[in-house]
């Protein structure tokens, strides 16, 4: 079983700063999902006049720029809900790769890190 450092205070506060993050990712997914006109195709126009070309084109950009936010975000809630298991499993805080216990700054910086930074770099490069 991987090392974990944390006491129950500090495991009871990621588990809060998580519970925030993942409320506030899904308000924004919400959000962003209801941008009218992004569901039925409608590029906005009721006055039944036909936009110019750049309006269109505009519309479209900022809807493609829209889905992949909403797509981003949805692969840190899926970040958020896995931290949240390992919080359940009591593996929170440990490396997945070394299994060492990941610092206390990087935890806090993004509470819903699986490596620690030795690990992530090496996962990087990698790629």
């Amino acid at each position: 079983m991987p090392e974990n450092n944390l006491d129950k205070k500090k495991i009871d506060y990621y588990k809060k700063r998580l519970m925030k993050l993942k409320e506030n990712f899904m308000r924004d997914i919400t959000n962003m999902s209801k941008d009218p006109g992004a569901q039925n195709g409608d590029s906005g126009d009721v006055s039944g006049h036909v936009l110019h070309m750049a309006d269109v084109a505009t519309d479209m950009y900022d809807r493609e720029f829209n889905l992949g936010l909403a797509s981003s975000e949805r692969e840190v809630l899926n970040r958020i809900e896995q931290a949240l298991k390992r919080i359940d499993d009591k593996t929170f805080g440990a490396c997945i790769e070394c299994k060492k216990p990941i610092p206390a700054a990087r935890l806090k910086a993004i509470p819903y890190t699986e490596t620690c930074l030795r690990c992530q770099e090496k996962i990087e490069t990698k790629r």
